[in-house]
């Protein structure tokens, strides 16, 4: 299996030709050095070039300007054989449209093979959000847990209200730094993907809970090596993505009735919440750092289904 889950395929050979490795490694020092790609973006675009290289290699293929549009469709056609999800056929066409257009902007293939690969159309849906009453359990359950003191309790507390009030991905949290923060107009630096930066405002529980913290809880759980980091983990130092994940399904799972849902689930709630409040589509793509704003619309989705429920069951001639 690979690391998303889907199938690997069958009979890998973890050996590329000299050429094609050398390549790939030219290309990875691309995404690092010129793209500033995530440490985790890198992997995934490397493992599927190379998982493309291997299928060139099984095709006859010797030299990356022999890729053509058939050899490409081919490769993504196994994938989907071999049992891959919609999504992950679209993120492999992706990173083979990518890769082709640097061959092809280097002068390493004649054309960009891959300028007109198509996607599967990713499904349109979203994970279960909170209800505001949900969110604000969520929230006070946490803090009943922290009223002990407990630099854990007291950071956790922290990071959930962070979370939620601003909506950020759980990459951009454990990555903020101490700097990052601007206590007196109560706004956060954020990079995001692709090191974009954006500024996000969060409210006065989000500031109070992070002001707990710096001042009772950090202090406490700080080591050696902490640097600048907003966030520690159980060893004094910058918290991992996925500890903050399991925090988040436990202290959910404290809920009654509420959804099992991690730091990103958090993040369509606020935007979800946003959207119910009356905030405009742009200011909510904004503050989530959406490239795209068909990427934001998918959440009135979710407020016209809500509407929809809410009128069947309030309407007399609904």
């Amino acid at each position: 299996m690979s690391a998303d889950g889907t199938p690997a395929d069958e009979g890998h050979d973890d050996e590329l030709p000299e050429g094609f490795a050398r390549l790939l490694g030219e290309y990875e020092r691309h995404l690092v050095s010129e793209r500033d790609l995530t440490p985790h973006t890198v992997r995934a675009y490397v493992g599927d070039v190379h998982s493309l290289l291997d299928h060139l290699r099984r095709l006859g293929h010797d030299d990356v300007a022999t890729i053509d549009l058939r050899s490409l469709r081919s490769w993504l056609a196994k994938q989907h054989s071999m049992g891959s999800a919609r999504t992950s056929v679209a993120r492999r066409a992706t990173a083979a449209r990518v890769f082709t257009g640097w061959l092809a902007r280097t002068g390493r293939a004649p054309a960009d093979a891959g300028a007109s690969l198509a996607s599967p159309k990713k499904p349109k849906s979203l994970p279960p959000v909170l209800r505001a009453d949900e969110a604000r359990d969520l929230i006070e359950s946490a803090a009943e847990l922290a009223d002990d003191g407990s630099p854990v309790g007291v950071r956790d507390v922290a990071m959930l209200e962070l979370l939620y009030a601003t909506g950020i991905r759980v990459g951009e949290l454990v990555a903020l730094d101490i700097d990052d923060l601007d206590h007196e107009r109560r706004v956060a630096r954020v990079f995001g993907k692709g090191r974009k930066e954006r500024t996000v405002p969060y409210g006065q529980p989000a500031a109070a809970a992070l002001a707990r913290w710096l001042t009772h809880g950090r202090p406490q759980m700080r080591a050696e090596g902490a640097g600048a980091a907003l966030f520690l983990g159980a060893r004094g130092r910058r918290i991992d993505q996925r500890v903050v994940r399991d925090i988040v399904h436990r202290l959910i799972a404290a809920v009654p009735g509420a959804p099992d849902i991690g730091p990103h689930g958090l993040r369509h709630t606020a935007a979800t919440h946003l959207l119910e409040g009356g905030a405009d589509l742009r200011s909510v793509q904004e503050l989530l750092g959406h490239a795209s704003l068909a990427t934001t619309q998918l959440y009135t989705h979710v407020t016209t289904d809500r509407l929809r429920t809410a009128y069947r069951q309030a309407h007399p001639r609904a």
